[in-house]
């Protein structure tokens, strides 16, 4: 067993793409397949074998992503954003009720979209790096202003943004696209250029070096501050990128909430391989984990059952996924 082991790891294919992510993706077709079985003995005929269910998993998929390859970067540095499901939806709402009620252009709401994510993210690296604070507790403060800002500006309302209008609904098409999955392309090339960031650049290598040892970095004579502050203002702009994924796949905002969509980008990372004691990401990895969180929602919605049980399987997996990395690195020490 151990030697066949070894033979599929040394595959040149598990090679390049990495046996963990080989794992990951056997984990959707495996998904997929158990999915495709257990539908029509629990719904009575019903199947999950459906093009437009992919494609609302896909859909699903696109802002979890955006969120997780944000995240990814705090993570990689030691720390940890739980403000970036509330920063997704506060950029969501200000950026669409400057559109509906403002009547702003879209390609306007769209970047404001972005720098509100910006700004939430410039104000919790802030802290972190230069004051020091725990990111943990900085990011549970942004959390609730996030969730506050949002409702404030919009007076506790709802934003719809438009979808029947050819002139502003062109956004989700990008997104929704009843043909091909362009969303799904344009996440591939955010992962791309994340890869690129993380993996072949200084201010990447120096967010790696800081997650495994910050000391040894700040000796080493680098300012660390900036670096870590840099990792959060990219989550928070992947935020408010996330949001007009969000809006182009449901349409209507509500203030208050995106709690439950920090744990899902935070497992989708988790998942993917990205270390939660820093110094180790996975960016493909977390698009695969993204694949996962919505193929799992989209999978027990179909079986009929609530969207707690996700919530209770998102959990366990976060779990699972924390306690296999930290076995890990005992084995290496």
């Amino acid at each position: 067993m151990k030697e066949a082991l070894r033979k599929f790891k040394n595959l040149r294919f598990v090679r390049v793409i990495g046996f963990n992510r080989v794992i990951l993706i056997a984990i959707i077709f495996l998904m997929y397949g158990l999915f495709t079985l257990l539908t029509p003995l629990l719904r009575n005929g019903s199947t999950f074998v459906n093009y437009n269910r992919v494609m609302s998993a896909l859909n699903y998929a696109y802002f979890i992503g955006f969120m997780g390859l944000g995240v990814t970067f705090v993570i990689a540095t030691g720390g940890i954003d739980f403000s970036i499901g509330p920063v997704m939806f506060c950029s969501a709402l200000i950026s669409g009720y400057c559109l509906t009620k403002f009547n702003l252009p879209l390609w306007l709401c769209i970047f404001i979209s972005v720098g509100v994510g910006a700004v939430f993210g410039s104000i919790g690296g802030y802290f972190v790096a230069f004051r020091r604070l725990p990111s943990f507790i900085t990011s549970l403060a942004l959390m609730q202003v996030a969730k506050g800002v949002g409702s404030i500006f919009t007076k506790t309302q709802s934003v719809t943004w438009p979808s029947n209008d050819p002139a502003t609904s062109w956004y989700r098409d990008l997104v929704k696209s009843s043909n091909l999955p362009v969303g799904f392309v344009i996440l591939a090339v955010f992962a791309i250029l994340c890869s690129i960031i993380l993996y072949r650049t200084t201010a990447g290598r120096y967010m790696l070096c800081i997650g495994s040892n910050r000391e040894a970095v700040r000796l080493s004579g680098v300012d660390t501050r900036r670096w870590e502050m840099l990792a959060y203002v990219l989550s928070g702009t992947l935020a408010g990128i996330a949001a007009i994924f969000y809006v182009g796949a449901y349409t209507t905002v509500q203030p208050g909430l995106g709690d439950t969509f920090n744990n899902e980008a935070i497992a989708a990372c988790v998942m993917g391989g990205t270390s939660m004691a820093g110094g180790s990401a996975s960016i493909l990895g977390t698009v695969i984990g993204a694949i996962i969180v919505a193929l799992m929602q989209e999978g027990i919605l179909a079986m009929g059952f609530t969207i707690s049980y996700q919530y209770v399987l998102t959990g366990l997996i976060v779990l699972c996924a924390v306690t296999a990395d930290i076995m890990s690195r005992k084995r290496r020490n």
